[in-house]
């Protein structure tokens, strides 16, 4: 019974953690200007600029997501799973790669830029799962592994495809290039996390 209250008890300290550290406005606004202007130069042939940090949370690794949109559908979307790189770096090579690097969409032109919604998404750390009822839709993202085999689909993509717990975990096996059901097997791992998400 204690191993079980230690494990949620870490959870909550974990998704806390994250919520007590929430960007604010300017922060969000900076990031998502930050993102457009790398995404401009690059169209144009340009090097990306560097910048000062702009606040010590920016300077914070995490795990983010950028995500492109062109009258409503995903026109592109990578990301860190988790934080490898300060905050505002993250947040200006995942814009680059979103736009540039995506294999599922040419790259974006200069000539989009005026018709393209930027979208970030900032990630909590992860948290190993036992029990699928820990999920939470519209409020956790989730990660599968099995072995060699990883998939993440951010939490609003639930939202998005109305789906219920059992079409996410369905879904991101199959973006791990994993059978639909494998989220079932014993070898696999189940991670979930929060996102704190913003756009233009």
């Amino acid at each position: 019974m204690l191993p079980v209250i230690l494990a949620k008890l870490s959870v909550i300290f974990l998704l806390f953690s994250i919520n007590r550290n929430m960007l604010n406005k300017e922060e969000k606004s900076f990031l998502l200007s930050l993102a457009r202007r790398t995404i401009e130069r690059i169209a144009l042939g340009k090097i990306p600029a560097t910048e000062d940090f702009y606040s010590d949370t920016l300077m914070e690794k995490t795990g983010v997501f950028v995500t492109l949109h062109k009258d409503g559908d995903l026109r592109g979307c990578i990301g860190y799973m988790e934080g490898n790189r300060p905050l505002q770096v993250a947040v200006s090579e995942m814009a680059a790669a979103a736009a540039f690097e995506d294999p599922r969409f040419p790259q974006i032109t200069s000539d989009e830029m005026k018709d393209i919604q930027i979208e970030i998404s900032v990630l909590s750390p992860l948290v190993l799962i036992k029990s699928i009822d820990e999920i939470e839709i519209g409020k956790h993202g989730l990660i599968i592994e099995k072995g060699f085999n990883k998939g993440l689909l951010l939490p609003q993509v639930a939202i998005e495809n109305n789906w219920d717990r059992q079409k996410f975990l369905e879904f991101t096996c199959l973006k791990a290039s994993l059978s639909a059901n494998d989220w079932q097997e014993k070898d696999t791992k189940l991670y979930i996390f929060s996102a704190d998400i913003f756009s233009e």
